[in-house]
């Protein structure tokens, strides 16, 4: 599909108005924190949606929705106030191939991160001025730590070895875009909207090469930075509102 810039714009702008509106969170992971006001228990419920981000969307939902209610519908006081042998609860939980311990690991972690640096956020603001390449960089070491079974660390992406990061880069979306559309939370002050990168699925990865914004053959890093960059020429403040526009063209209208 041949368009001007100026007509990819257009045309991308007004498929981000169609899908970036309250209707799209009910068949979304996204409806699972959506059940929350309280900010901490948002970003958990939200991290673990996002993770459990491959599959149909309804398992996604319905595993988000189960662990949720495995923790009383409070994660966080249920992260902050847990003994170890409350986390036998999770026996027998799995999505796919996260499964009890990896629930148990997550939930140590997110214990640690807030009694030790305040703020999930914290964890993932660059520290050189960067982008969130680095962001993602220093979350993984953070909530990993030095003893993160492989079992557990594969499902938290490693951009250093150019994987894509796509559920990890559509959480982040989650948290830091306020455009007041009703969809994403924009809770974290600290994240410019500018230096994200865009989540990269099937669907998206598809439409993107058709629309000529994506070369590379591979859904890797470098093709999530390759969409990035030529998204922020269509919009430097906000590129990864495009995200609505390419997710919708590929899942509902098979672009």
């Amino acid at each position: 599909m041949k368009l001007t810039t100026r007509e990819l714009k257009e045309f991308l702008d007004e498929k981000c108005e169609l899908y970036n509106k309250p209707g799209f969170i009910k068949s979304d992971p996204i409806s699972v924190p959506h059940q929350y006001s309280k900010k901490e228990d948002i970003e958990i419920a939200a991290l673990f949606s996002a993770t459990f981000a491959w599959g149909q969307r309804p398992s996604i939902i319905r595993s988000g929705l189960k662990l949720m209610q495995l923790m009383d519908n409070a994660p966080h006081e249920f992260v902050l106030q847990h003994k170890e042998s409350d986390l036998k609860i999770f026996k027998g939980f799995a999505h796919r191939t996260f499964q009890e311990a990896d629930v148990a690991y997550f939930i140590r972690s997110f214990q640690h991160i807030y009694n030790n640096h305040g703020s999930l956020e914290k964890t993932f603001i660059p520290t050189k001025g960067e982008d969130m390449h680095e962001g993602l960089i220093r979350f993984r070491k953070l909530f990993l730590g030095k003893y993160a079974p492989g079992r557990t660390a594969k499902h938290i992406a490693d951009v250093e070895k150019n994987a894509s990061a796509k559920r990890l880069n559509m959480f982040l979306r989650w948290m830091v875009r306020n455009d007041k559309r009703g969809v994403d939370f924009g809770m974290w002050k600290n994240i410019s909207p500018a230096l994200l990168y865009c989540p990269l699925d099937l669907h998206s990865s598809r439409v993107a090469r058709k629309l000529g914004l994506l070369k590379r053959t591979q859904n890797d890093w470098k093709a999530v930075d390759e969409l990035t960059k030529a998204l922020r020429k269509l919009d430097p403040k906000d590129p990864i509102k495009y995200d609505f526009a390419l997710y919708g063209l590929g899942a509902f209208e098979k672009f």
